[in-house]
């Protein structure tokens, strides 16, 4: 955990300190201080000033995992102690920075129970929250992750056309093909690769790609016949709580070429893809700030105004951030599900995935993006055309 960016971001936002909390590894903000590995059974707080060093407040009973945090430690037997010490602790602080989100509207940021919040309000002081300074701490990337990252997207992008190639081969001797088999075929990949996921890709042909999470299971997929449209959503990384998952959409066809409906939807669905960026990109130039919010709805709007807007239901891009999820704790590109208004801020990262799905097709085009002081960094392959895999009639 980079304390002084932290410091710096709650200077940013005019707040005197972030006090964490956790109770049993209910705070991943906790995790970034010992990459995930650190068990607890008693609630603890850190607090983080804007200036100065910070201290640290548990049960004496985690006494021994406690002390192998680099943060002076104050240890209480019992909740009166607890409180007390607290209280002493928070004496210099009155506007104090906590992982929750009024009213619930970010629920990646809602660590912390109403009634923690209500004991800290109870002391007299005014709590805010932390949604920014979480997004610091937790999704952040390092210098070793954004490198591994772009050779992590390039190797996912390999397995992706090797995929493609595998189902074309396959229909151009005759033999049968399918959904479930080509995931397989993607998983088998990952590890000689020696990448890891925590769930199977998506390979979803015809009215299963109108459903934004299908997924085949060995009793629930289709065959791939030709002229058969077909997307594929696959996420990858190297082992390592650090990394970043290669997290990537793209969309092709068991055929020479697209129908005239599918090629429309599909430039559509890119036009808004591409707008989202330069947005970005002109906002940046402008010395403007950028909320998550702000760019889902110009992918949202885009799309709206060529007719498809019901038919985009799901935000449009979520975090990429160091953990063992696909989705990090960091700005989602989202004004549908929640209205998240943490800066897209230099040093975090996320996608960029707008789609649209009829009942018989579906086309998502994922790319996602690394946010430098200069403007967004596309780390994945960009898909440009439909890929045609060829005349099976």
């Amino acid at each position: 955990m980079n304390i002084q960016a932290i410091q710096t971001a709650l200077q940013q936002e005019g707040f005197d300190c972030w006090l964490i909390y956790d109770f049993q590894n209910s705070n991943p903000a906790l995790a970034q201080f010992v990459a995930g590995q650190l068990h607890l059974t008693r609630r603890v707080f850190i607090i983080i000033p804007a200036q100065g060093e910070p201290t640290m407040l548990g049960s004496i009973i985690d006494h021994d995992a406690l002390h192998s945090l680099p943060i002076p430690l104050t240890k209480y037997t019992n909740w009166r102690e607890m409180n007390h010490n607290l209280e002493a602790m928070l004496t210099d602080y009155q506007v104090i920075a906590m992982d929750y989100s009024p009213h619930g509207a970010l629920p990646t940021v809602s660590r912390v129970d109403a009634g923690t919040v209500e004991a800290i309000r109870a002391l007299g002081k005014e709590v805010v929250s932390a949604a920014n300074i979480f997004q610091t701490a937790t999704a952040q990337w390092s210098a070793e992750a954004v490198i591994a990252h772009e050779q992590d997207c390039q190797r996912v992008a390999e397995i992706k056309d090797a995929a493609f190639q595998h189902i074309g081969q396959k229909l151009s001797t005759e033999e049968s093909i399918n959904e479930y088999e080509v995931q397989q075929f993607i998983m088998n990949q990952f590890s000689a690769a020696n990448l890891i996921t925590p769930y199977p890709p998506i390979v979803a042909i015809n009215a299963h790609s109108g459903d934004p999470h299908f997924s085949p299971t060995p009793d629930k997929h289709a065959p791939i016949r030709a002229g058969d449209w077909i997307l594929i959503d696959l996420w990858a990384k190297r082992s390592g709580y650090q990394f970043i998952f290669a997290d990537m959409t793209w969309v092709g066809v068991a055929a020479a070429q697209p129908t005239e409906k599918q090629q429309s939807v599909f430039d559509i669905v890119i036009g808004a893809r591409d707008a989202a960026v330069d947005y970005i990109q002109t906002q940046v130039n402008q010395g403007a700030v950028i909320e998550g919010w702000q760019v889902d709805d110009v992918t949202r709007d885009y799309i709206s105004q060529r007719g498809y807007g019901e038919q985009f239901f799901h935000r449009t891009g979520h975090s990429l951030g160091p953990g063992d999820n696909v989705h990090g704790m960091g700005a989602n590109i989202d004004n549908l599900e929640t209205h998240d208004t943490r800066r897209l801020a230099p040093g975090i990262g996320f996608s960029i995935e707008p789609g649209i799905y009829l009942p018989e097709f579906g086309i998502r085009s994922e790319i996602n993006v690394y946010m430098t002081e200069n403007g967004p960094q596309v780390t994945t392959p960009i898909q440009r055309e439909i890929i045609c895999l060829g005349d099976y009639s």
